[in-house]
């Protein structure tokens, strides 16, 4: 840290300020929780000081300032970013030395903030660092859940769903800001009339929820930059019918509070029911209205009109999720500011832009018309019209071509499609990765392309490279200072200079010293968390760690690991390089199949971890409860990363670039970020098998039919059926009948079609591991230097560039 903001002696002040303030107590009558809440609030308070400072050199400079709209932000804890950003390691351990602590007593106090499902959060909280690094002056905004997504148990092979309560300990971080607060109205009903030579809409019988923001601090690394995350809270506007309580109806009279928290009380409330879609939708408007009012009210408190919105804001929505922005800032132009619909309709387009996170069909989000007009009147009526001149446009556009027109269309069979709505409303539409990009413009936006080229672009994901690897991998990143320096720190593209020393032996085996040190490490982590099977660190670790859906493939993983099982048992004295496969993944509450294939591997990992006959060479882990913290210490322990998601299906990723960073291996498919990884190392450098996205296409035109494979591959077939004879004695005929049974439907992402070429590439990756070490160490090296491409800061820069027209704060050019 070269500018820590306080020194050692101006920070235990404070810290013992706060103990006498909150607690009324001295230093040496403070307990571990106490000295917790009391240093967090020094380094919440410098983060907010900090950012009061950025956002007056920003009205200085009369810059821009990007607002970011997720329905998540997956933080994980914020006490060690924080410290490396504000204070430095050193100086953090020299002030809890006088208390007699270490940081990592108050890192491990600390809960993940779980406001994330995955990739998608991750890649939110990210880039918040990034852009408060990279001076952009940014500010997030999401809904302050009570409870994260869910902790995972695994029950006899079962995942069980418990609450994830990280408030008690997290909300130190938060500062209420209950002068912000704002109504948003949910339901009743809409009356329009003519008043004065203009529309006027009333709206009746609405439920009227209080929206209060929570704001949380993320500061950039040896910058004066800070981002603010403004989190929501929901409650009643009256918490308590006091007609109901007076006659002592108890229940009642807090039943409209107790329905508004609702909103903010989970993540992602299971969609497969209507009462968890109807309260998804609530979610969604919720955070929209909330944020725009605010972002609106402070846009004319500085700058006086509304013209100049498109000159001074970027509204940048995460996914279809906060796409209702564009009607309701549709709806504040109109009907709070009085705006004609074509002048309204040519800022909102100039101010918001897209990023689309998905190829697949199911996940392009709609909701029932009859669902979103009872909850959502008024911003129906504006979408109908915005559907209805779209279609006129259209009409003229195409010659009529009524096909085309109703699958550009945001209303169509009932429903209202969001990303087709996002993708009208935006100024820039842009995927995560080349290969997505460029499936959005042939396939999934090919009718919007066709009309709009201009609209679409790409900006490959990034990570947080301070975060996964800095923090995360501090052998790494002391051997990458004593070879190139640490500027890599503030800026990862000289992470290239790591390359010269390729040929270095005394350079590559100390990262294979760095790594069995963090195989080490990962270990007695897990072991404190209770699982009872832990990696061996002189095995090769190949980890896939994602959220669990059929088509990033955990089941072709599964049907390999136990194929080598089978293997194994035919011939025990069969050369092989010992290994462990760790898998750590949720799947959504709802989704049946993917926790049956949770279920099927811990199950393989019964079979094989309680075999004496195989234990020695193979082992196979499910990791509980997977979430940022865990993942800090498992991605810079692993040899290989699995990124084996059928060509064509995803997006991006970003655990594949945190993996790479910390020198693991990539075995994967030419899908999502997998090709600018092979780009960036080239052929020699990462294990490619399987499928291209072409030929993925061209097998389902001609007619994909798994059954061949189960017939014609002797392996295969013995799989399956092992499948079905049961394994630990828990059948999975119904996951075998899923990848073989003769319809169109069996095996959808093509896990038999891959295998063949899986087991082949597995197999190779076994051979160098075992056989040439320094070969593989400088593999790894060579993955590292690469690894500059994917920081999020680069992709900052890309979006600051190609979409905002957005410079950082300071710049003078």
């Amino acid at each position: 840290m070269n500018n820590p903001t306080l020194t050692a002696t101006e920070f235990k002040k404070r810290i013992d300020d706060n103990l006498l303030r909150y607690y009324g107590t001295e230093p040496d009558q403070a307990d571990l929780e106490q000295i917790y809440k009391c240093v967090i609030t020094v380094a919440r308070d410098e983060a907010v000081r900090k950012r009061l400072a950025f956002e007056k050199q920003v009205e200085e400079e009369n810059g821009k300032q990007v607002y970011y709209m997720c329905m998540e932000f997956l933080l994980g804890r914020s006490l060690k970013n924080c410290v490396f950003s504000l204070f430095g390691e050193d100086l953090f351990a020299e002030v809890l030395s006088q208390y007699g602590l270490k940081p990592k007593d108050l890192y491990n106090l600390e809960p993940d903030a779980g406001l994330g499902n995955g990739g998608l959060g991750r890649l939110a909280a990210c880039f918040m660092e990034s852009m408060a690094s990279r001076n952009y002056c940014a500010t997030g905004h999401s809904i302050c859940y009570e409870l994260g997504m869910f902790k995972q148990k695994i029950v006899d092979g079962w995942q069980i769903e418990l609450s994830d309560t990280w408030l008690p300990m997290g909300e130190v971080w938060l500062s209420p800001r209950l002068d912000e607060a704002v109504d948003v109205p949910l339901g009743g009903h809409i009356e329009e009339s003519w008043e004065n030579g203009r529309l006027v809409i009333h709206h009746y019988g609405a439920d009227i929820i209080r929206a209060t923001p929570y704001d949380l601090m993320i500061p950039g690394h040896d910058t004066e930059g800070v981002s603010r995350l403004r989190l929501w809270k929901a409650t009643a506007k009256n918490p308590v019918n006091m007609s109901l309580f007076s006659q002592g109806d108890y229940i009642r009279a807090a039943e409209e509070n107790t329905n508004a928290e609702m909103i903010s009380k989970i993540l992602y409330p299971p969609d497969n029911h209507t009462q968890g879609k109807s309260l998804r939708l609530r979610q969604q408007y919720f955070l929209v209205s909330a944020a725009l009012q605010n972002i609106i009210k402070n846009h004319l408190a500085n700058h006086g009109s509304l013209e100049t919105l498109p000159d001074k804001v970027i509204i940048h929505i995460n996914d279809t999720h906060p796409s209702l922005c564009i009607p309701e800032l549709l709806r504040i132009f109109i009907d709070e500011c009085g705006y004609g619909w074509d002048e309204s309709w040519d800022i909102v387009k100039r101010t918001i832009n897209y990023t689309n996170h998905t190829v697949m069909s199911e996940a392009l989000e709609t909701w029932g018309e009859a669902t979103f007009r009872s909850i959502l009147p008024r911003i129906f009526s504006i979408i109908h019209e915005i559907n209805r001149r779209f279609c006129e446009e259209m009409f003229q556009r195409t010659n009529g071509d009524w096909d085309k027109i109703s699958r550009m269309a945001i209303l169509a069979n009932n429903s209202v499609r969001m990303a087709n709505l996002s993708v009208i409303g935006s100024n820039k539409v842009n995927g995560v990765s080349t290969l997505h990009s460029q499936i959005l413009k042939d396939r999934v936006f090919k009718d919007f392309n066709d009309i709009y080229p201009e609209k679409f672009t790409n900006v490959t994901n990034g990570i947080d490279h301070r975060r996964w690897l800095c923090q995360s991998n501090p052998g790494l990143t002391d051997l990458l200072k004593e070879c190139i320096g640490d500027g890599f720190v503030s800026d990862a593209s000289k992470m290239s200079e790591f390359l010269k020393f390729q040929d270095d032996k005394q350079v590559t085996e100390a990262l294979a010293r760095i790594k069995r040190e963090n195989k080490e490490r990962f270990a007695r982590f897990l072991k404190k968390e209770g699982c009872a099977v832990l990696p061996d660190p002189d095995t090769l670790l190949d980890v896939q760690v994602k959220r669990l859906h059929e088509y990033k493939r955990q089941l072709l993983n599964a049907l390999h690991i136990l194929s080598l099982y089978l293997d194994l048992k035919d011939n025990p004295n069969m050369e092989f390089q010992p290994r462990t496969f760790l898998f750590a993944a949720k799947a959504a509450s709802g989704y049946y199949m993917a926790k049956r294939i949770i279920m099927l591997i811990t199950s393989i990992a019964k079979l094989i971890n309680n075999d004496p006959q195989v234990n020695q060479k193979l082992r196979v882990i499910f990791a509980e409860n997977y979430r940022v913290t865990l993942a800090e210490y498992l991605m810079p322990a692993a040899d290989v990363s699995e990124q084996i998601s059928q060509a064509g299906t995803e997006a991006s990723g970003t655990g594949n670039m945190k993996l790479m960073i910390n020198g693991a291996l990539t075995v994967g498919t030419l899908d999502g970020a997998n090709v600018e990884i092979h780009r960036e190392v080239g052929d020699e450098n990462i294990f490619l098998f399987g499928l291209r996205t072409e030929e993925v296409a061209d097998l389902y035109r001609r007619g994909y039919r798994p059954l061949d494979y189960y017939n014609s591959n002797p392996r295969i077939r013995r799989i399956i059926d092992t499948l079905r004879a049961g394994i630990c004695g828990e059948s999975f005929a119904d996951i075998a009948d899923s990848l073989t049974m003769d319809s169109r439907f069996a095996d959808p992402y093509m896990n038999l079609a891959d295998f063949e070429s899986y087991r082949q590439i597995q197999s190779i990756i076994g051979n160098e591991y075992a056989n040439d070490r320094d070969a593989w160490n400088k593999k790894s090296l060579i993955n590292i230097a690469k690894a500059g491409f994917f920081s999020s800061d680069r992709s900052i820069r890309d979006y600051a560039e190609g979409i905002w027209d957005m410079k950082p704060v300071g710049d003078k050019k």
